[in-house]
């Protein structure tokens, strides 16, 4: 079954619902979506009725904000531990200590980080919320004098997103201090069926101006970045799988490979893919298929046969996220006309209230090979050639 809820949901995911007739549960959240009534709307209670004598009921969530319902009518099953199990990166990195014993992190209350020493981290170092989304509160330290600056900074931004999203999506009361994981960063959207087998779905290559960077921007996919990962992130899923002991259970895997091969997790955020409909949207602009249908009809994508005339060819799923340094309030206007006008082969833009939310929006697009510029020039921008500011006007 499917709960969807706010920020966002694509029309894509909603034709898909209704199209295939994806059962949906009619929450407060559904309805505000437009969905109502038909033959694969679920009522809540009914909901409740088909998970009692499951220990893992299958359920799809486009966003986070639907934990909360999850957790409240469904107690009985194993999914809300299961959820907390990932979504809580202490308890994460604790389930993982076997896999990774030698890994440095530590859990700090928001109000003790200005105690913190030092000299008793392994730098460089990430801090970032225990529990979070989309890059929210994430920095990276990597010399003793940038801490002050770090703490002060997260202490100002703690302000800023508090409230954005529910404490089971993002909570900044308390924070992990974890060494940093260096090699080439991928996001992973996949499945754990009935068995705990996990069946991938997409693999995105997460692009960044530089090492120091850590803020989301571009997401690359090709043939040859899905062919070259495929096998090993599988087994490594696979690793995961009998340590947490999921079945029936998406996820959305950020992940590092560094030039030995060693795969290292970032996190797993449970019952998702990436967050906005972004990742598995964009596996149906690149691959045509759809991963709704295929997670929710526990099928497998025929990789072979989808990326058979793919050479040559990259997708990208490029975040608009407010870089500019201006606040949402101060910006009159966003040029996407002359965003679009950039690049050999938009395939969707969507637009976000940027005043509401840390960022402008998304793009998919198609890119050549040999036009890989287009693709160097939007990860090194700040965004502000496209941004009219207020007091411009």
């Amino acid at each position: 079954m499917i709960l969807i809820d706010n920020p966002y949901v694509s029309e894509f995911l909603k034709d898909s619902i209704r199209t295939h007739a994806l059962p949906l549960v009619n929450t407060e959240g559904a309805r505000a979506h437009g969905f109502h009534d038909g033959p694969n709307i679920v009522e809540e209670q009914d909901a409740i009725a088909r998970a009692k004598g499951q220990s893992m009921p299958v359920f799809y969530t486009n966003s986070e904000n639907a934990i909360g319902w999850i957790a409240q009518h469904l107690s009985f099953t194993d999914l809300p531990a299961k959820i907390d199990l990932f979504k809580n990166k202490v308890k994460f990195r604790q389930l993982l200590e076997s896999m990774y014993p030698d890994f440095f992190f530590q859990e700090v209350p928001l109000a003790d980080l200005n105690d913190l020493r030092t000299q008793d981290i392994p730098l460089p170092c990430i801090i970032k919320p225990a529990v979070g989304f989309f890059s929210m509160g994430v920095h990276r330290v990597s010399e003793p004098e940038e801490w002050p600056g770090v703490i002060s900074t997260i202490q100002s931004e703690t302000a800023t997103i508090e409230g954005l999203y529910p404490t089971e999506v993002l909570d900044t009361t308390s924070f992990i201090v974890e060494q940093v994981i260096e090699g080439d960063e991928f996001a992973v959207d996949a499945y754990y069926d009935a068995q705990g087998e996990p069946v991938i779905l997409n693999i995105l290559h997460h692009l960044f101006p530089s090492d120091r960077d850590v803020n989301d921007r571009v997401y690359l996919s090709s043939r040859q970045i899905i062919q070259s990962n495929l096998a090993d992130f599988t087994r490594f899923l696979r690793q995961v799988g009998q340590l947490s002991d999921v079945r029936n259970f998406p996820v959305h895997v950020e992940l590092r490979r560094d030039k030995a091969g060693q795969i290292q997790p970032i996190e797993f955020n449970p019952l998702r893919f990436g967050g906005w409909c972004t990742t598995a949207d964009m596996a149906y602009f690149a691959y045509g298929f759809n991963p709704y249908v295929t997670c929710l009809s526990k099928l497998r994508p025929d990789w072979d046969a989808l990326l058979k005339d793919k050479d040559g060819l990259l997708y990208s799923l490029i975040v608009l996220n407010n870089s500019t340094g201006m606040a949402g309030q101060d910006i009159q206007s966003f040029d996407y006309d002359k965003l679009l006008s950039c690049f050999a082969n938009p395939l969707e833009l969507r637009r976000s209230d940027f005043k509401r939310h840390p960022h402008f929006g998304f793009l998919f697009t198609e890119t050549p090979a040999g036009n890989f510029e287009e693709i160097e020039n939007i990860l090194r921008s700040d965004l502000s050639e496209f941004v009219t500011p207020c007091e411009a006007l």
